[in-house]
């Protein structure tokens, strides 16, 4: 699964934020949900629309902004 799929960026939805493709779920909401000790589960019961595969794209976009931001060569 690539998060290229699942993640867009939109002029004035959410600011530009990157959110899930068809909501205005943003990745850093999700990643603040994991962060605050929310599970995949809890976070999927709260928010319906969202998927499994859309949390995995949400860390997947993170792990790459990482990337991109440190300077690692991608794997």
């Amino acid at each position: 699964m690539r998060w290229e799929e699942r993640i867009t960026i939109t002029p004035g939805v959410r600011g530009g934020k990157p959110c899930i493709r068809g909501t205005r779920i943003t990745v850093y909401d999700i990643l603040e949900y994991l962060a605050g000790g929310m599970t995949e589960a809890e976070i999927l019961a709260d928010f319906p629309s969202l998927t499994r595969e859309d949390i995995g794209a949400a860390l997947a976009f993170a792990a790459a902004r990482e990337r991109r931001l440190s300077g690692s060569p991608t794997a």
